[in-house]
């Protein structure tokens, strides 16, 4: 009887080793795939002018289930400054859906939220003005390898709150 039980001990611990071995095994390949459908891309934006000053920083990330859909997200951080005028810090993020009716045809849904801080000079008498910009985008695009080209429609736009000067935006979209 002792024997039997010893002999069911090293079969447990030997079916053990082997479904620890066989379970990180899987697990790595399914973290390589995963990491294999991932693309990252964004956008770095330098305004100059006279007396005014605006940049931008929006890392993102896409993870492509696929070749017709991936969707992502998006950090998003903006300083503008002019000079005597105002000072505003945007940040926010956005979630993104991108399908791709044939290879070169490229359909896209954004919904960004980014909050807007808005300083006036003092000697303006304008108060000021802290709030969140909402904003769905709706866009087309010519899509040739990482790099798509196209025209986006804020069907949320409010030109009293948004932070673009018009609903209708182009768009050039790199992911890699």
């Amino acid at each position: 009887m002792n024997l039997f039980l010893l002999n069911n001990k090293k079969t447990a611990l030997i079916l053990f080793i082997t479904f620890f071995c066989f379970q990180n095994t899987i697990a790595q390949e399914a973290r390589s795939d995963f990491w294999n459908r991932v693309r990252y891309g964004g956008n770095l934006g330098l305004s100059l002018g006279d007396g005014f000053f605006s940049g931008t920083i929006a890392p993102s990330a896409i993870y492509e289930f696929d070749e017709n859909f991936a969707f992502g997200v998006s950090i998003n951080a903006t300083f503008n400054n002019q000079k005597n005028v105002y000072k505003s810090t945007i940040l926010g993020g956005s979630l993104i859906g991108l399908y791709n009716v044939f290879r070169e045809l490229q359909l896209s849904a954004e919904l960004e939220e980014l909050h807007v801080n808005r300083r006036y000079n003092v000697t303006l008498n304008i108060p000021d003005d802290t709030y969140w910009s909402p904003a769905l985008f709706l866009g087309v695009g010519y899509r040739n390898g990482n790099v798509t080209f196209g025209i986006r429609y804020d069907v949320l736009y409010d030109k009293n709150k948004s932070i673009y000067f018009d609903p209708w935006l182009p768009f050039v979209r790199f992911y890699f």
